[in-house]
């Protein structure tokens, strides 16, 4: 997770047991292979763990880099909040004007409007959490195929070989304010899966 946007999202698992710990990492000029390398250092720094990640849009994609990298990473869960692993349609739109790429930062422009699909392949369980209200700048840059966040579509978070996925009625910048969206992270980082048993 990043800046101060995650104050909320990170007091919630702190309550909740958790001792969150925020990476930074410059997205305007740097590439994926930087930032993925510093992540999994900086895993690394914690030793044994179990070691859990969380990553919202841009940063989830950081996470699929960093899982890539070859060496073992403390064993944990990963979920992905909004983040469009498949690129992202409003992205791509962006990046078309001439401006566009340098709007976006380097790391945003070459990630977000990648169209290969992406797989989680990393021996972890993985859940996605997407959401379905529809109020976010991407809508004035793309169309956007319904469900979506108003940032991202639910069908660019999809992704092959995660555990679990769930949708729900937040934007795109909401879900790190979203008690909802809090209690479904807890739920899956504790027991692997969104649903309580």
């Amino acid at each position: 997770m990043n800046g101060l946007e995650t104050i909320l999202l990170r007091n919630r698992l702190a309550h909740a047991g958790f001792a969150p710990s925020v990476f930074r990492y410059p997205s305007t000029r740097a590439d994926i292979g930087q930032v993925a390398s510093a992540l999994a250092a900086h895993l690394r720094e914690f030793g044994d763990g179990p070691v859990h990640v969380v990553g919202h849009s841009l940063g989830g994609l950081v996470i699929l880099e960093a899982f890539e990298i070859p060496g073992e990473l403390p064993p944990g869960r990963v979920v992905l909040l909004g983040s469009p692993v498949q690129g992202s349609r409003a992205a791509r739109a962006v990046a078309a004007w001439s401006l566009g790429p340098q709007l976006l930062g380097q790391l945003a422009a070459v990630e977000l409007t990648r169209c290969e699909p992406r797989a989680w392949r990393a021996r972890r369980e993985l859940g996605i959490i997407a959401g379905s209200r529809s109020a976010g700048m991407g809508r004035l840059f793309a169309e956007l195929p319904v469900p979506n966040d108003g940032t991202v579509s639910v069908d660019e978070t999809r992704l092959t070989g995660a555990k679990e996925q769930i949708i729900h009625d937040v934007s795109h910048t909401g879900m790190l304010i979203s008690a909802v969206v809090a209690d479904s992270l807890v739920q899956f980082l504790t027991s692997g899966s969104f649903e309580r048993r």
